[in-house]
């Protein structure tokens, strides 16, 4: 801008120096030149802003708020990784939680993994690309300790991951296969009721037959063992039944249901 200002004085003071000379019809514009020049800055205005790129959307999107806080509970016992599911029960629990993250609008989720203790992969939040990305880990080597104590588990999630009040809905959807080791579910279970949290337990995995545990994830690896013979895993709905009806207590405002999915499916969106 100021260069061109300063050239155009300097042509200014040419014309001047020879005016006198210059025919009158074909003497330059004053008005003309100012015009250029501001034209000639407009130009250069227009390409820095074309350079800059600037975007804008003007799209507006409704985002329905439903207070509702959703912690998923999700076992990463050495036995979630039996395959009675394709490709196994772990890897299928997380299909359906992620089908359900991506009908969610407004609705704040958490992760809680769990095996012999439990761990908070992702605390409630609306960052669903976050919770994603942590569900995706989600491994028998989330948790430093092995075995699968779920009422641990439920009491970790009350104390550290639901927030305490009135005016939201909260859920804890328990996912495993039920084959707990002593930690009292049921008594977990009864504090979350009155709590007013809601637990929906769904159990996987075969119930009758059971299915081989692998060593690791890999499709072709070997199964645990036990004084030489292969274990098998059991779907343990007993274990499940009795949290769901201590989540139910007479006067409690939460409430608990069981889902025996065993070895088929389930659209947790619809549950």
């Amino acid at each position: 801008g100021p260069l061109l200002w300063m050239g155009f004085l300097r042509r200014m003071r040419g014309v001047r120096v020879f005016e006198g000379a210059t025919p009158e019809p074909t003497r330059p514009s004053t008005s003309r030149g100012v015009l250029k020049l501001c034209l000639i800055c407009l130009g250069l205005s227009s390409l820095v802003v074309a350079i800059a790129r600037p975007q804008s959307d003007p799209i507006e999107e409704s985002v329905t708020i439903r207070g509702r806080d959703l912690v998923f509970l999700v076992d990463v016992s050495r036995s979630m990784l039996s395959r009675d599911l394709v490709p196994s029960r772990l890897a299928r629990a997380k299909l359906w939680i992620n089908d359900l993250v991506n009908t969610l609008k407004g609705d704040r989720v958490g992760l809680v993994a769990f095996a012999g203790v439990p761990v908070v992969k992702c605390p409630l939040t609306l960052d669903y690309g976050y919770f994603r990305m942590e569900l995706d880990d989600l491994s028998p080597a989330s948790v430093p300790r092995g075995g699968t104590l779920i009422g641990d588990a439920i009491r970790k999630t009350l104390s550290d991951v639901m927030e305490p009040g009135d005016g939201r809905y909260r859920d804890i959807i328990l996912i495993t296969d039920g084959e707990d080791q002593g930690s009292f579910p049921a008594e977990a279970a009864k504090t979350a009721a009155d709590l007013g949290v809601r637990i929906i337990a769904i159990g996987i995995g075969s119930e009758l037959e059971g299915a081989l545990v692998p060593a690791d994830e890999k499709a072709g690896s070997n199964y645990l063992e036990h004084d030489g013979a292969k274990i098998r895993s059991k779907m343990d709905g007993s274990t499940l039944r009795a949290i769901a009806a201590a989540a139910s207590p007479s006067g409690g405002t939460g409430g608990g249901v069981f889902l025996n999915v065993g070895t088929g499916t389930i659209d947790l969106d619809q549950v």
